[in-house]
């Protein structure tokens, strides 16, 4: 038998003096991050200051995005959230947090605990740490969100908004030919926007759609990505406690059920994608399908970038035009201005094309002005300061501190914006009454090297998709949706109620 009697000191005692020595190094650790840790003039809450608990609570829950907004409004433009991570807003911290480099200097490195919470993950071109493999990923994929690749990809998009546009003929039950007089139906615009978007990118990065539009359902894939998201959550929260082994023991041992079915319907979409051969068709993966040899992609490689295209892709995408549309609704004036500018435009829908929707600047601003007030990225992407420290936004700042802008907290500051709540469009076009915003605080896409490579196709589709909608509906906010953003969570993106709209085809 054990002696559990050792030097005199029984079990009880032993087990005591475990529990006070613990409590002695987490105080001195509290301490020690309040009043001697390198970022201790950096203002911030007193317990995130001292701990990441409170941190790792409020992203668990999805209300970190929000909360960091709110510490901004407190404490200024550069916050402490935790002992060893620092948000700002100021808009030079883009450009020197993001922004490109000489050749001799180094990158801010991407934060491996948030990008890769698994060593085994194969890198993406969002993850890759090499600012060389990066540039060659890029370089690559390129390809498929070139100039040329648009106007081949155009009939591919273009077919599927068109077959949204059917399919919310078919649901909204208006009165589509004069002789209807049943009254309207409600439809869930964030359901019919995700399963556009997320059809599109579908035929675009796999070859085939996922057939939403079709069914008027999420096919498995999609649901699983939501589900992901927000796990997405817990995952951060996890790695920011020191909680890595348990999630790679989650990862292990099959404790994340979504993600592995995402992943494996993943590698059967790709597989699929794979037997058309490299330059069957100008899509996303066309480029790397033709340099896997030489980029060294193995299969997972290849389905790791797949996966974070087809999300990228689309589900940012279906959040921007969810939050446009709500925005719109709940701003009449602007609705009305928008619906003129689209009509007057437009004389039928045929001409309605990803080319011809680039002349709607007021379409431009509401977009821009949405993604302002509801951007879809909510929180901060985060990178570390390299060795030798750094000086970001007139701060000097330690090597080794995690420092990201947080995109709604940067949308959002007062300090930089005209009334930030509000939703003005007219402050993207000159209006003198917002003369004082400062417009490059706002970065949806991220800036520099690894800014997003789908933002030309980003902004073309969701001007296609909103024109073609307001062209061809006239609409109404369901009661039940006027609280449509309140309370909602955010987690790496928005976790996004209902949408609940009336829908009357326009009779021409």
């Amino acid at each position: 038998m054990v002696d559990l009697h050792v030097s005199g000191l029984g079990f009880p005692n032993l087990a005591l003096l475990a529990v006070v020595s613990g409590i002695a190094y987490y105080a001195a650790w509290l301490a020690y991050n309040l009043f001697l840790h390198p970022l201790r003039a950096f203002p911030g809450p007193l317990l995130h200051r001292a701990s990441n608990l409170p941190r790792a609570y409020s992203i668990a829950t999805g209300r970190l995005g929000l909360q960091v907004a709110d510490l901004h409004r407190a404490y200024g433009a550069v916050v402490r959230i935790a002992p060893d991570e620092l948000a700002f807003t100021d808009p030079q911290a883009w450009r020197d947090i993001y922004g490109h480099r000489a050749p001799s200097e180094p990158e801010f490195p991407k934060d491996a605990q948030f990008y890769r919470p698994i060593p085994a993950m194969p890198e993406n071109i969002v993850s890759a740490q090499s600012r060389e493999f990066h540039g060659a990923l890029r370089r690559q994929l390129a390809h498929g969100f070139s100039e040329r690749s648009m106007r081949a990809q155009e009939p591919i998009i273009g077919g599927y908004v068109d077959l949204l546009i059917r399919r919310l003929r078919e649901n909204c039950s208006g009165p589509a030919d004069g002789h209807n007089n049943q009254p309207p139906q409600a439809v869930d615009m964030r359901e019919w926007l995700n399963w556009c978007t997320f059809d599109v990118i579908g035929d675009l990065g796999f070859g085939s759609p996922f057939g939403c539009l079709k069914s008027g359902s999420y096919h498995p894939w999609v649901r699983r990505i939501t589900e992901t998201i927000r796990f997405g959550g817990v995952v951060s929260a996890l790695m920011s406690v020191g909680g890595s082994a348990l999630v790679q023991a989650l990862s292990r041992y099959g404790g994340m059920h979504s993600r592995d079915e995402h992943q494996k319907l993943t590698r059967e979409k790709l597989l699929q994608r794979m037997e058309l051969g490299a330059e069957a068709r100008p899509d996303f993966l066309e480029g790397l399908l033709r340099k896997q040899d030489e980029l060294g992609l193995d299969l997972p490689s290849l389905q790791m970038n797949a996966s974070l295209l087809i999300v990228a892709g689309s589900e940012t995408t279906a959040t921007l035009l969810s939050g446009a549309t709500f925005l719109l609704l709940t701003n009449p004036d602007a609705l009305a201005r928008l619906t003129r500018e689209v009509r007057a435009t437009f004389a039928d829908d045929a001409e309605i094309t990803l080319g011809s929707v680039g002349s709607l600047a007021y379409m431009l601003a509401c977009l821009n002005e949405s993604l302002r007030r509801y951007p879809p990225v909510v929180i901060g992407l985060p990178r570390l300061v390299p060795a030798g420290g750094a000086t970001v936004a007139g701060h000097a700042v330690p090597a080794g501190t995690r420092v990201a802008v947080w995109h709604y907290a940067a949308s959002h500051d007062p300090a930089l914006w005209t009334d930030p709540m509000g939703f003005h469009p007219e402050r993207f076009l000159g209006d003198p009454r917002f003369a004082g915003d400062v417009l490059d605080a706002m970065q949806p896409f991220s800036l520099g090297p690894r800014n997003c490579i789908g933002k030309n196709l980003a902004y073309a589709e969701m001007r296609l998709i909103l024109a073609k909608i307001v062209y061809n509906f006239d609409m109404r906010i369901a009661d039940e949706s006027r609280g449509w953003l309140t309370g909602q969570k955010a987690f790496a993106l928005w976790d996004k109620p209902p949408l609940q709209v009336y829908l009357t085809p326009v009779v021409r």
